[in-house]
């Protein structure tokens, strides 16, 4: 059926300019299917409907994850959660609150799971600080610390990248003989450091703490390492960098991983 079949133009516009009657006449469409059977359909509803459609197909897609291939060549959908089924800690971020939450949680979980049985815990970390910004606050690695020597599983530390600062604490306070580092693994000590705002008497109490801060940091580290707090206190006046044999000689590890 022709288009000139279902209606005349000159009998729907009746309006008095050509104006007018072109926007009346774009109101109607004509469908015509392969029945013969036409209807009208105004233009608006025709485009809501097909985008509903295009709407639901999208979010089909985004919900079912797409395959190719066999699915037994297929990556794993969630690594970390491989990892952890193995009691694999993995420390690979700045110490921000959000980072020591997840570390507490996964050892205080691990331990509740099997309190004999081992965790490795991968450090590749630059403490609280990244690009000599403070990110997070000390009490991150404290806190870390304590439940290292909390919970009731043996934790074996391996440095696998980065381990400075506070993360080069953490990795000194693994089990004896069982803390090691990879053959390109860098290792630093440092003071822990503060940026002060606020009146006189406000400042002085924070310098206060960042004092107490760097005598706990100095007293663990000495137990660790088995140093001075003398020697430890002169060592990382500056920075101190240490490649990974080195970090063995000063105790902190005890043993680098190689291939043999």
């Amino acid at each position: 059926m022709s288009a000139s079949a279902v209606f005349n133009r000159s009998s729907i516009c009746t309006f008095s300019t050509s104006k007018k009657c072109n926007l009346s006449a774009r109101v109607a469409t004509v469908n015509s299917g392969s029945s013969g059977r036409g209807m009208l359909m105004p233009v608006q509803k025709r485009t809501r409907q097909i985008s509903t459609s295009a709407v639901k197909r999208l979010v089909v897609q985004a919900v079912i994850p797409m395959m190719s291939g066999d699915a037994s060549e297929q990556a794993p959908p969630d690594l970390p959660s491989f990892l952890f089924k193995e009691r694999i800690v993995y420390m690979g971020m700045t110490l921000v609150p959000a980072v020591t939450e997840l570390i507490l949680a996964e050892l205080l979980y691990l331990q509740y799971d099997n309190a004999d049985k081992p965790i490795i815990m991968y450090i590749n970390s630059t403490g609280t600080t990244k690009e000599g910004q403070k990110l997070g606050y000390d009490t991150e690695a404290f806190a870390i610390y304590d439940t290292m020597q909390y919970v009731k599983p043996p934790i074996h530390t391996l440095c696998v990248g980065n381990a400075w600062g506070e993360a080069a604490l953490l990795l000194s306070s693994g089990s004896k003989g069982n803390r090691a580092a990879l053959p390109s693994a860098t290792i630093m000590l440092k003071q822990p450091i503060q940026s002060f705002r606020g009146q006189a008497s406000d400042i002085e109490i924070q310098r206060q703490e960042i004092r107490n801060t760097k005598k706990q940091m100095m007293e663990i580290l000495a137990e660790n390492t088995g140093h001075p707090i003398e020697k430890l206190e002169k060592d990382i006046n500056r920075p101190l960098y240490l490649p990974p044999h080195d970090a063995v000689e000063y105790g902190i590890i005890d043993k680098v991983l190689e291939q043999t």
